[in-house]
This record gives structure tokens, C-alpha cells and sequence, in this order.
């Protein structure tokens, strides 16, 4: 089965855009987990223009299903995690005042420096996730630092599937393929959504999570935050 995380950084964004506390933030993380939501993910980044480091700290509370913290592990991001002990946290590669992420990580220039990381986090019982593009040497680069698990970056496959072209699921494929054979859990993220979510699912195997963000809440505009989530849910079975 594949778990859905749900990526609440942009219901922080519109909370941020008024400032005071509406939406409320822990509100919105417990009801995704009363509607069916299996985990809840945030990606808190140094200038805080959507998800705070208090934030971070307060969801740890709330949270019963699974807490994933994304970011690039620079010393506040690892202080956070450390401080807040999530179920898992995934390394991105976060150039500092990026929009959004938008490159996986080179798992070969950066091994020593993902490998230290990776250690720290797993000596405090954290599981760790690496953010690749679906690139073979990438992922046995990734294997190679000890993580636990890597998160395929889609937005590739996700552009390409909206052209109508079905053959970008191929690297994804290759890169599943070889995760599974290294003994690599396999997670997912950037630019799923209700229309691309089972044609990937039913391609990549082994997938054992997605983190939606963006699209999913953009989607609960429309179709309300509890249907969606479940027609998430849905796809992914």
C-alpha cells in the first residue's frame, strides 16, 4: 500500500499572507489525519515564508499518523529535527531563496557530506529519505550513503504526462527497478496530482509513500479537503 503525506506548507502560506492564525495550521494537520491522510509533511525553509520552525515544533504534538520535515540539512534544519524527533526526515537540496525545490541531489559529488548527515539522523532512530532524480547512478550513489529510503523528484514525469506523453514514466520505472534491487525504500513528490497519481502509482513498484502538496491543496479549492484526500487515497489503491 502507498501512504499519502499530505504537504501542509501551503496552508501556512495563506495563514502567513494575513498573518494571525487563519487557517489554523494544527487544525488543518489533524483534520487531514481524521479524514484518512496517513501522514503529514512540512518543509520548512531559512526564511520561514511559509512553514515556521515553531510550527515544526508544535505539529510534533499532533501528530499520530507519520511526521516527515523535508529541507536541506544546514545546522538550524538539523537542530529542528533533532529537537523534533519526526518519523522521517527528507534531505532536498534547497538552494537557499528557491521557490520551490527543483533538483534532486548528486548523490556521488555530495556522498561524504549525505553520508554524515544521514548517520547523525539515524543514530536518533530518524528514517532518512534522499531527494534523486530517477538517474541510476544517482540512486546507487544514494544507496551508498546509507540512507533508508529516496524520494523521486516528478515534476519531469508530471510535465510530461500532461503533454499526453505516457513515456516519461520510463526513467521512473528504471529508477524503481533499481531502488527495489539495492534494497531501497521508495518514496515520491513534486507536482502529483489527482490527474497523473494512479498512472504513476500503477507503474512505479515498491512505492511505498507520496508527499502532495500544491496540487492537492489547490484541488480542495474546489472539491473540499476531506474528498480530496480520499480520492487521493483512492488512486493509490
Amino acid at each position: 500500500m502507498t501512504k499519502l503525506s499530505v504537504n501542509i506548507n501551503k496552508i501556512a502560506t495563506l495563514r502567513n499572507a494575513r498573518g494571525g492564525n487563519v487557517p489554523d495550521l494544527l487544525k488543518v494537520a489533524t483534520d487531514i489525519q481524521k479524514f484518512g491522510g496517513e501522514g503529514i509533511t512540512v518543509h520548512p525553509r531559512p526564511d520561514e515564508r511559509h512553514i515556521r520552525y515553531q510550527d515544526a515544533r508544535d505539529l510534533k504534538a499532533i501528530v499520530y499518523t507519520e511526521y516527515n520535515i523535508e529541507g536541506n540539512p544546514q545546522h538550524n534544519f538539523i537542530d529542528l529535527v533533532l529537537e523534533c524527533q519526526p518519523d522521517q526526515v527528507t534531505l532536498v537540496p534547497d538552494a537557499i531563496g528557491a521557490l520551490t525545490s527543483n533538483a534532486g541531489w548528486d548523490t556521488i559529488k555530495h556522498q561524504d557530506y549525505l553520508t554524515e548527515m544521514i548517520q547523525e539522523f539515524q543514530r536518533n532512530n530518524i528514517r532518512t529519505s534522499i531527494f534523486v532524480d530517477p538517474e541510476l547512478n544517482m540512486i546507487e550513489g544514494a544507496k551508498k550513503t546509507g540512507t533508508d529510503r529516496i524520494e523521486l523528484y516528478t515534476e519531469s514525469f508530471a510535465h510530461q504526462y500532461s503533454l499526453g506523453n505516457l513515456k516519461g514514466i520510463d526513467p521512473y520505472i528504471a529508477a524503481s527497478v533499481r531502488a527495489n534491487e539495492l534494497g531501497l525504500g521508495i518514496n515520491a513528490g513534486h507536482d502529483l496530482s489527482l490527474d497523473n497519481i494512479q498512472f504513476f502509482k500503477q507503474n512505479i513498484h515498491g512505492l511505498l509513500e507520496v508527499s502532495i502538496g500544491h496540487a492537492l491543496i489547490a484541488e480542495s479549492l474546489y472539491l473540499g479537503l476531506e474528498n480530496v484526500v480520499n480520492m487521493y487515497k483512492r488512486k493509490l489503491q
